[in-house]
């Protein structure tokens, strides 16, 4: 069944919460605090692991109430219904959006065209398992009975930046294999990841569904040349895997049949690192931790599937990012990690969120006269804290952030750890309460300037605080943790796109420059061929030319 078309700015609820905006957008978080004592039990959520803390938002209990109203008017019940149950609710490609029946538990069941896939999805596990615990442990060797020592990804988009993401956030877990990534269809990419490596002990997980993918056959084929100016042409079938639906297009490519990972059209690209695409991932930290990764998103999935949504972390952070983007006019939203090893998480977070929800005609085919997707970026903490920190304490723009951090520290190094936390948690304090004028006076008193001195310089140490954050505060980074942080992003981009009416499936916004890209490379590689760009266009492609 089709999702429900409601354009959100005609409920109830919406009109409530333009009347109450006008009431609260003013208000300061101090005083919200002080007028509700028992904020912080309100509006946290302790979960598992999680503690998610978001009392410095700029929000009343009034707010809350209102934007849960706006979630039932827009049948978000319903829709999270049809999402878990294998609906068509990609409904543009005609698809099923079903990656979180990767991460179920065996003996569940998800019908798709009327077949139970679960059975089919355990089998491919098992031949992930089966495949990383025979090259880990050596079983499985290179075409001159070396054992691997180095695995390289080669795919773009949500076929590299999910696996490369999850093999950075979890190296603490890694074993003896070296991983690397090629996604760029830059050639000094894919020259600088092969130029140390040992043709003998790589191997390679080319990630491409059609296997038709421009940037990563173009990779593909150059390291396979490489490849074969050191080895035999029979030696590909032992140092070449792919994930892909092409079976013929892989095996012409000399790719074994048995070393092809099937994929699935009802997961979409962006979150797929739960299917065979997370191979590498398996490779990098053993399959006992990639499963343990699935665990954790799928009780992420259980959480958002069945808990109120007054208590429902995905559905709360979800709607406040509506609160801000569609009332506050805030574009943008900051995600700071306080580890390094989330270091490609917010760059991870944009596909994901907006390729999703970057869409401005609604599920009528009608163009949206609201703001949709959000712009997503960040940086991990204390780094940030020394690059950007300064727009979102003192700018002029209202940038709601996000500050994940981890109790303990995976190598036990307490004084750092202390350090990195101090720090995570005077942030947030610092955005919401800001500082005063007296209190800047006060110091530059202390500090012995003179009255002219602290005249001059008192508008530009005032910070007015008010700053919203919402803090995710987690025991550990483990593979399960990082598999709920993973998922709780993932369904809240399903909220939002259910609240603002569009398709948050597809990505057609990304297939034109594709096309035009194919013809122009044809005019590069080809002489006195003319065609039509726009004047500023060609003059480009001839100054390239005339430097080629």
């Amino acid at each position: 069944m089709a999702l429900q078309t409601i354009n959100p700015t005609t409920t109830e609820a919406w009109k409530k919460l333009q009347e109450h905006f006008i009431t609260v957008q003013t208000k300061h978080l101090k005083d919200l605090f002080s007028e509700h004592p028992e904020r912080v039990e309100d509006m946290s959520i302790k979960w598992e692991d999680f503690f998610v803390d978001y009392s410095k938002n700029r929000i009343t209990s009034t707010t809350k109430a209102h934007l849960i109203e706006l979630a039932n008017e827009v049948q978000l019940k319903d829709a999270m219904a049809k999402y878990f149950g294998g609906d068509v609710i990609n409904q543009t490609e005609g698809r099923e959006v079903l990656h979180t029946a990767l991460r179920n538990p065996e003996g569940a069941e998800v019908i798709v065209n009327g077949i139970n896939v679960m059975p089919e999805i355990f089998e491919v596990k098992l031949k992930i398992k089966n495949f990383s615990d025979q090259i880990i442990d050596g079983t499985l060797t290179g075409h001159s009975g070396k054992p691997f020592t180095d695995v390289v990804n080669i795919g773009i988009g949500g076929s590299d930046l999910g696996p490369a993401m999850v093999v950075d956030a979890l190296s603490y877990y890694q074993n003896h294999l070296t991983p690397h990534f090629v996604s760029n269809v830059d050639g000094d990419h894919v020259n600088e990841v092969i130029k140390n490596l040992n043709p003998e002990t790589t191997l390679f997980v080319i990630v491409s569904k059609t296997f038709t993918t421009q940037e990563t056959l173009s990779n593909a084929n150059t390291i396979r040349e490489w490849f074969l100016s050191h080895a035999p042409q029979n030696a590909i079938s032992q140092h070449f895997v792919a994930v892909s639906t092409n079976i013929e297009k892989v095996k012409a490519f000399g790719i074994d049949e048995q070393n092809i990972f099937p994929m699935w059209n009802w997961v979409g690209g962006r979150f797929s690192l739960w299917s065979a695409v997370g191979l590498s991932i398996s490779l990098s930290v053993g399959y006992e931790n990639y499963d343990a990764l699935l665990l954790g998103a799928h009780k992420m999935d259980q959480h958002f599937r069945t808990e109120p949504f007054e208590s429902n972390i995905p559905v709360i952070t979800g709607l406040l990012s509506v609160w801000y983007n569609n009332f506050f006019n805030s574009e943008s939203e900051a995600i700071i990690p306080y580890s390094q090893y989330l270091n490609q998480f917010a760059t991870y977070l944009q596909q994901g969120i907006m390729e999703s929800n970057g869409k401005g005609i609604d599920r009528n085919g009608d163009k949206i006269d609201y703001q949709t997707g959000t712009i997503i970026w960040g940086e991990p903490g204390t780094n940030s804290q020394h690059a950007f920190f300064q727009l979102i304490h003192q700018g002029t723009k209202l940038i709601p952030a996000e500050f994940i951090g981890f109790a303990k520290s995976l190598h036990g190094n307490q004084d750092h750890q202390d350090k990195l936390m101090s720090n995570f948690f005077a942030q947030t304090e610092a955005l919401m309460n800001g500082k005063t004028e007296d209190t800047v006076i006060s110091e530059l008193k202390a500090q012995g300037h003179s009255q002219e001195t602290i005249e001059k310089l008192t508008p530009f140490k005032v910070f007015d605080g008010n700053r919203p954050t919402t803090t995710i505060l987690i025991n550990k980074l483990t593979p399960e943790s990082l598999g709920k942080l993973i998922a709780m992003y993932e369904h809240r981009i399903f909220v939002q796109g259910i609240v603002w009416n569009i398709f948050s499936y597809d990505q057609f916004g990304v297939e034109l420059g594709k096309q035009l890209a194919n013809t122009i490379l044809e005019e590069l590689n080809a002489e006195n061929v003319i065609n039509n760009h726009d004047e500023s266009t060609q003059s480009l492609i001839d100054h390239y030319n005339s430097l080629k």
